[in-house]
């Protein structure tokens, strides 16, 4: 009677398990292309691409609610802040697919807003902090966003422009990190394999 070699059998369950996670690649492939295409379809600005922005809003503060009433039933302190936020995340999302037009409006003027915020927040981050090599993109970041900001905050349609235009580069640039993130755990699994074999 033959017993099986136990690093042939723990090779065996690597292997398995390393095609189990890697074969999985096109599903990051495809979502990548599915967001690469909405990005560019929001940046064609289309009046299609109003209703495209509202619905991954809503979707958004669905989400963003149930995951917070979801970590409230896991959590002991502060367990009704959770509750609240997850509530009023609910009820944000179906309000956004109820009013899809205020509900644009108003997260436009507070994305200009935190583009101003975030943006003065950055200089002075970049200008007071340490100096290391790439301080300077900070400043760059900060500069940008807080001139963006400012050229939002003057009018709701500015506001609304920005909106999608931050939306579509985000969708585009979520999009091919994503093909990328395909073809790097496509070829993690071909070294993974070729080192088990």
């Amino acid at each position: 009677m033959t017993t099986a070699d136990p690093a042939d059998a723990l090779r065996d369950s690597a292997r398995a398990g390393t095609r189990a996670v890697t074969g999985a690649w096109w599903w990051f492939l495809i979502l990548g292309i599915l967001w690469t295409i909405l990005g560019l379809y929001v940046l064609s600005y289309r009046p299609g691409t109003l209703g495209v922005v509202a619905a991954l809003v809503g979707v958004a503060f669905l989400f963003g609610g149930v995951a917070q009433l979801v970590v409230a039933s896991r959590v002991r302190d502060w367990r009704w802040l959770y509750i609240v936020a997850g509530v009023l995340g609910v009820i944000a999302g179906i309000l956004t697919f109820v009013w899809p037009g205020i509900t644009l409006y108003v997260v436009s003027i507070f994305v200009a807003w935190y583009l101003v915020f975030f943006g003065i927040f950055h200089v002075i981050a970049a200008l007071a902090g340490p100096k290391v090599s790439w301080w300077w993109t900070g400043l760059l970041l900060g500069i940008a966003e807080l001139v963006l900001g400012i050229w939002a905050v003057h009018s709701w349609q500015r506001s609304l422009f920005t909106l999608l235009t931050l939306v579509g580069v985000w969708a585009i640039f979520h999009g091919v990190n994503e093909i990328f993130a395909a073809f790097t755990l496509r070829e993690v699994g071909k070294r993974a394999e070729r080192v088990l074999s």
